[in-house]
């Protein structure tokens, strides 16, 4: 970090341009940032100082480095005071200071432009600004939980901070985030020259002897409803599973009554708290470490380009449309194909809908080209020019050989098949294709616009040159791509189907469905699973277990299994059809109260209860999870977290399901395991690695 000073402008600026590609708050900012700002301080005729970057965004926060590795709250309570320290020396200085944000400042980044007293930003929707550690299992450390709601008022600094929200450039300023936009950097400096000059006496609103609250004084009736409200909220929408939102309710309740300096104090201890507990530790290194190293495809092979330039997708549903949209949003040529007009309108409509919905930002003429580049088409021959087509048609084995086969004919030699199959394997599904090293599958999730993932397959004849243009092609569409190894049912699949499936067992052997849902959301689940199940229909879910016999030769077997088959023959095939495990003619929604009756045992069975149901929900998700990665179906443990979490909504304050088993115990697992395993079957039995670590006392990650 470094001090310029104009003397002719009296103004110093405080460049931030950190060793690396970017700025974060560690101790070499602090002390960078202090010796910085008494340069500053020291040249005669000062008039104020712009913080500003030499790096592309103003600063990305805190090293998550130094916070995954800490664990003496001490240590973490002494540095967070040296860092209020600084920031209270910046804003009480005795000159007008202002950020500078030509880049994104989040987390700490923007905890130092709040303690600055004026903030301009570029206005570039590239520019973004918030306060997001909620999502990492923190809260705010430097300062925001004080400086904001005295900023914006409670209310809205609450919602902001408790939800994470990230906030454009362009819509910060009617938030109260910022107090100014610019067009250019240079008018930018402009800006923040005039406010130094009309502002040479700039103090905080919270150091001036007439503060008061925007928006409502924390002991008025109305605040106290608001955090009454609030609390109750929060534990509706999170059943107790986040530590760090409720910390966030709690560090602004307690310190919006006291002091300015010793509301400092209170959110120091809230955030030493959770920054040396085990949620962050591993919220930190599945959403920071993992997720970045997916992200970049570290240790894959990779080609910088797809050279996809016209895609073919097979089957106009909304899975197959919604992948159209993505292909052509990001400028590729899409041939969309279906057998029937009525449902390539729909699909088409469904592209329209999309890009209203995903391209607000763009111009009549833009949204009009990503359209134009999708071709509806009843004709196989239309195909012909296509790079890579995308095949998304019903789950059965010979529906996709025999379209494979109608279509490989109009391709031309070079072109690229993916299989958008959920559960049947690549292998099986290449046998007609001319070549099996140029077949790979691309596992979306619905809705494919909004579902971050994609569980890339390999089959067994798969080329490493075509994985390279699959996993570019992701990146292409703005996708984290995990790659696993073929099997039925993959990764992912497995995964969400032990889940669904041990709540339907839970459900037919007696346990109330009420408890079993609430029981997953308590555990993290994003989505409980009697819910869930309904949305991909039980009937869907009845067809894949057939498929899945044929396909192995397995035969299956549950009270979970028979109990969803009884309730497709009566009808209540999920969301689709009106009625599943759910009523939804009922309004509000609600448990279809005929369930209970359906239980093949006691309505109440020897062991049940919110703890006893939630341990099984998370064992069985785990289980398969642990059985993937020995049997090979994973290529590591960080695409088991990524994938689990990102494409079936595993529990995300977990960190994934190795991470809650090492939170839960090997140990404790394997005989938890082994008890189910001798009262319901073999299904339960666990895996022979699982079993060996718990011998030895190993771990799938690192212990923090």
């Amino acid at each position: 970090m470094r001090c310029e000073f104009d003397s002719t402008t009296g103004v110093a600026t405080l460049v931030l341009e950190m060793a690396g590609r970017a700025n974060k708050i560690n101790p070499d900012f602090g002390r960078g940032l202090d010796a910085a700002l008494t340069e500053a301080l020291a040249q005669p005729g000062l008039k104020g100082i712009i913080v500003a970057t030499g790096h592309k965004d103003f600063c990305v926060g805190a090293d998550l480095d130094f916070l995954y590795r800490v664990r003496d709250p001490g240590e973490v309570f002494e540095t967070l005071g040296g860092l209020h320290a600084l920031f209270r020396r910046l804003e009480t200085c005795g000159k007008p200071v202002v950020a500078a944000l030509t880049g994104s400042a989040l987390g700490g980044g923007y905890e130092l432009a709040l303690a600055c007293h004026h903030r301009i930003a570029l206005n570039d929707p590239a520019v973004q600004l918030g306060l997001p550690e909620v999502n990492l299992g923190l809260i705010p450390g430097g300062g925001s939980t004080q400086r904001l709601p005295r900023l914006i008022g409670i209310q809205a600094a609450l919602m902001l901070m408790a939800e994470g929200k990230i906030v454009r450039a362009p819509n910060a300023q009617a938030q109260g985030l910022v107090d100014d936009l610019a067009e250019t950097p240079a008018a930018l400096r402009e800006k923040a020259l005039a406010f130094i000059a009309r502002t040479p006496n700039a103090k905080q609103p919270w150091d001036k002897p007439d503060f008061a609250y925007p928006g409502g004084q924390p002991d008025s009736p109305e605040m106290r409803q608001l955090f009454m409200a609030g609390g109750a909220m929060l534990a509706k929408k999170t059943a107790g599973a986040y530590e760090a939102p409720p910390a966030v309710l709690g560090a602004v309740y307690d310190g919006v009554r006291l002091g300015f300096d010793a509301a400092l104090v209170v959110e120091s201890r809230y955030f030493v708290k959770l920054a040396t507990g085990d949620q962050s530790k591993d919220m930190v290194r599945t959403f920071f470490f993992h997720k970045n190293a997916v992200d970049k495809q570290e240790g894959l092979p990779r080609a910088e380009q797809s050279g996809y330039g016209t895609v073919g997708v097979l089957g106009a549903g909304m899975m197959g449309a919604g992948i159209a949209f993505l292909a052509a949003q990001r400028g590729m040529s899409v041939v969309l194909k279906d057998v029937k007009q009525d449902a390539l309108d729909r699909g088409m409509a469904h592209c329209r809908e999309q890009i209203e919905k995903h391209a607000k930002r763009a111009s009549a003429d833009e949204k009009a080209a990503i359209l134009g580049r999708i071709r509806p088409t009843l004709d196989t021959a239309d195909l012909a020019p296509c790079d890579l087509v995308i095949e998304a048609v019903f789950e059965d084995l010979a529906l996709k050989h025999r379209v494979t086969r109608e279509v490989m004919e109009v391709l031309g030699p070079t072109a690229h098949w993916a299989s958008n199959t959920s559960a049947i394997p690549i292998t099986d599904l290449a046998k007609p294709w001319r070549d099996a090293a140029t077949f790979i599958g691309l596992h979306f999730f619905s809705p494919v616009e909004q579902m971050p993932l994609v569980e890339v397959i390999m089959g067994r004849g798969t080329s490493d040159e075509t994985l390279a243009r699959a996993l570019a092609f992701c990146r292409e569409i703005k996708k984290t791509a995990i790659v696993v190894n073929d099997g039925y049912g993959f990764y992912t699949t497995r995964v969400f189907t032990a889940y669904v499936m041990e709540a339907a067992e839970l459900v037919a052997t007696g346990h109330d469905p009420v408890l079993v849902e609430y029981a997953a959301r308590s555990a993290g689940m994003v989505v409980p699973p009697l819910k869930v199940f309904d949305e991909v229909t039980l009937t869907l879910a009845a067809h894949a277990v057939g498929a899945r016999e044929a396909h192995t030769g397995e035969k299956m077997d549950s009270a979970g299994l028979r109990l969803v088959r009884r309730l497709v023959e009566l009808g209540r095939g999920g969301k689709a059809a009106g009625q599943g495990f759910y009523d939804y003619t009922a309004k509000p929604r609600r448990l279809w109260s005929g369930l209970r009756e359906m239980a093949e045992s006691a309505p109440a069975p020897e062991e049940t209860g919110l703890e006893r149901i939630r341990e099984r929900l998370m064992l069985a998700q785990a289980l398969e999870a642990a059985r993937c990665l020995e049997e090979g179906v994973l290529r590591s443990t960080r695409d088991a977290e990524i994938g689990a979490i990102f494409g079936v909504g595993f529990a995300p304050g977990s960190g994934g399901p190795l991470a809650w088993l090492d939170r839960f115990g090997q140990r404790r697992a394997v005989t938890a395991l082994d008890a189910l395993a001798a009262q319901h079957g073999a299904r339960y039995a666990p895996n022979a690695a699982l079993r060996a670590m718990a011998e030895s006392g190993a771990r799938y990650f690192d212990a923090v």
